[in-house]
């Protein structure tokens, strides 16, 4: 088992040694998923947040181990970048690789646990959510600063944002699963629309995005953010709902 901890969280080593080892048998589950799981260990009075990923197929023990960097560890190295741009996330602990000659197996990455007041997708499924707009138009003006640190984040999606509310009308965000990212010198307008398509299908939603992004993007209108941004919007959930109707129909079969 190969891995690196932050210099900030040394002090964890052996505990987070423990955990790893005893991932299966103990901690706490938070979330078990068919490919991934996540448990939290209290390690040294700090709650740790450790995602466990699961084994490749056999073609990707190779890549990971000897092309591409695993999840975990482009997880962690995500985290240090954002963190330095200014973006919030978990603090990054550490990462483990379970490697053999031959092949990655499996891979763990630990960071801070966060307990959120709500995820972006309460604004989703709670219209009538406290402070619904302001929370939105603040998610909005996060996601702009985002673009503008060159920040692609690919998997920019409901669940992903965790949101701490820190006064009346004033919220912090956070940006968990962050295996897969790309950073630019800067971002086209329609990259932009295209890293927030797969937020929400209401279009109340979108129109309100679209008047916040405007305030602070002044390349396009208002009216040219939205309906870019509702027809890539539109596009990816008639995509989606397509697809997953051809599943459910296979699996009848």
């Amino acid at each position: 088992m190969r891995y690196t901890i932050s210099p900030a969280f040394s002090y964890l080593q052996e505990a987070l040694q423990s955990a790893i080892n005893g991932f299966t048998t103990q901690g706490t589950d938070f979330v078990i998923g068919r490919r991934n799981a996540i448990k939290i260990f209290e390690c040294n009075g700090i709650n740790v947040n450790v995602k466990s990923f699961r084994v490749p197929n056999a073609l990707n023990t190779i890549v990971y181990r000897f092309f591409r960097k695993s999840k975990a560890r482009r997880s962690y190295e995500h985290a240090t970048i954002l963190l330095e741009k200014g973006i919030g996330t978990p603090a990054p602990i550490a990462y483990f690789e379970n490697v053999t000659a031959f092949g990655l197996k499996d891979s763990y990455y630990a960071s801070e646990h966060i307990v959120p007041d709500l995820t972006f997708r309460e604004l989703v499924e709670i219209p009538d959510y406290a402070e619904h707009e302001i929370i939105l138009r603040q998610f909005t003006a996060f996601s702009f600063r985002l673009h503008q640190a060159g920040i692609e984040f690919k998997d920019h999606s409901p669940g992903n944002t965790l949101i701490i509310k820190n006064a009346p009308g004033q919220y912090s965000f956070y940006l968990v699963d962050l295996n897969r990212m790309n950073f630019h010198n800067s971002m086209s307008f329609d990259l932009r629309m295209e890293n927030l398509k797969r937020l929400t299908p209401k279009q109340e939603m979108v129109a309100v995005m679209s008047s916040e992004y405007a305030t602070l993007y002044t390349e396009r209108t208002e009216q040219e953010i939205f309906n870019t941004l509702w027809g890539k919007t539109a596009e990816f959930q008639r995509k989606f709902w397509r697809k997953r109707a051809l599943k459910q129909k296979l699996k009848l079969k």
